[in-house]
């Protein structure tokens, strides 16, 4: 079953939907227009039940099939919140608020499940029920952890969940997929060193908190290279560093790191965090400096499971002829939450050759919707086919 014709057909009205939406981006919980706009659409198209406000400002549509002789009930999860950065893209439907920019093509996956969300309301042909899913604030609040705290799996029935995100560099339309873990545990640590400041012509009175950082710095790349084993993955980057001292003759009195650690599974995690702080603070304690480490918990790894994948992965090659393994990602994806509660997949669409995601010249390739409006629909009447 290749790219479904009604989706030719609607292409020019889903591809008017995603780029107003484009034009109008919204941060994290701050969705309320698009919010309201897929609320408004999806009433439009007869769903069965419209709910907003799970997850603050998530909204739930539930579409029913022809028959339910085996309730069987499937999610379909896209996201809706934009980046905070200026576009810098110079498209006549580029956005209207400085600093915000749909960077990662949110827009065109919120736009894509609408246009499945249609397709499937005007046929019906399926056997069960479909819940679609938009989820505000994927970039870094977690807004997929609040629908699933709001109850949403259980309180919708959902048995299965399926989620895709546009890649660009992939061949436009085509799909890559692997199972197990997928995108990266995303921590981030905050570390404040305090040495004994003082003048830089007396470097034997002070305790150089800047020559402590630089060992702290090297001693975590050890993290990866030494206590890691080599088949696993794992990053840890040292992004920020900053000195207490803005001359050139005081030694600093303290020094602030900030940094990363990713990781794709939950022993990984685990070994990352416990290693960074037993080098901190002993690192410190050798030159006689203190260190307060604050370490802030990201989304989890995310992990596709295996029949879920198999699946998504044989119906991307129905509508494309083909489905790729896709690489490991050492990005994060809060649809991990979703993963965590119940059984389904991830997928990755071709945005083909554009620039990369969170890059102000990036921008959702409209040529791609037939495509992930057909996988979206394929996947509920190939797992629920009509009785």
């Amino acid at each position: 079953m290749p790219v479904k014709n009604r989706f030719a057909e609607l292409l020019p009205d889903i591809t008017a939907w995603r780029r107003d939406l484009h034009e109008n981006p919204e941060i994290l919980f701050e969705t309320h227009r698009t919010s309201g706009i897929v609320a408004e659409k999806l009433t439009a198209f007869g769903c069965e039940e419209v709910v907003t406000g799970i997850g603050r400002t998530g909204v739930v549509g539930v579409i029913k099939g022809k028959t339910d002789t085996a309730g069987r009930v499937i999610g379909l999860r896209a996201d809706m919140d934009a980046l905070p950065i200026h576009e810098e893209t110079g498209l006549p439907y580029a956005s209207k608020t400085d600093g915000a920019m749909h960077a990662c093509g949110h827009d065109g996956h919120t736009a894509m499940l609408l246009g499945a969300a249609q397709y499937l309301a005007e046929t019906r042909n399926f056997d069960g029920t479909v819940v679609v899913i938009f989820q505000p604030a994927e970039e870094g609040g977690g807004g997929g952890r609040e629908m699933c705290e709001d109850g949403m799996m259980d309180r919708f029935g959902i048995q299965e969940v399926y989620g895709m995100h546009n890649w660009p560099g992939v061949p436009l339309g085509s799909f890559a997929i692997r199972s197990g873990p997928f995108f990266a545990a995303t921590d981030q640590f905050d570390i404040t060193i305090e040495g004994q400041g003082g003048h830089a012509a007396k470097p034997q009175e002070t305790v150089d908190s800047v020559l402590v950082a630089a060992h702290v710095v090297t001693a975590l790349q050890s993290i990866v290279s030494r206590n890691v084993d080599p088949v696993e993955q794992a990053v840890v980057s040292v992004t920020s560093v900053e000195s207490s001292s803005k001359a050139f003759n005081i030694i600093a009195q303290s020094v602030r790191l900030k940094g990363t650690i990713r990781t794709l599974t939950r022993e990984m995690r685990a070994l990352g965090e416990e290693r960074l702080h037993r080098l901190v603070y002993a690192t410190c304690e050798a030159y006689g400096a203190t260190a307060k480490i604050t370490f802030i918990k990201g989304y989890p790894p995310m992990v596709n499971h295996v029949e879920q994948t198999d699946f998504a992965a044989s119906v991307a090659a129905s509508v494309a002829g083909k489905c790729d393994e896709a690489p490991l990602i050492m990005g994060g994806e809060d649809f991990a939450y979703m993963l965590e509660e119940r059984p389904g997949a991830y997928i990755l669409v071709g945005n083909g050759d554009t620039a990369a995601v969170h890059n102000a010249a990036y921008n959702f390739s409209d040529e791609a919707i037939p495509a992930g409006c057909s996988w979206w629909a394929e996947i509920v009447e190939q797992r629920m086919p009509a009785a």
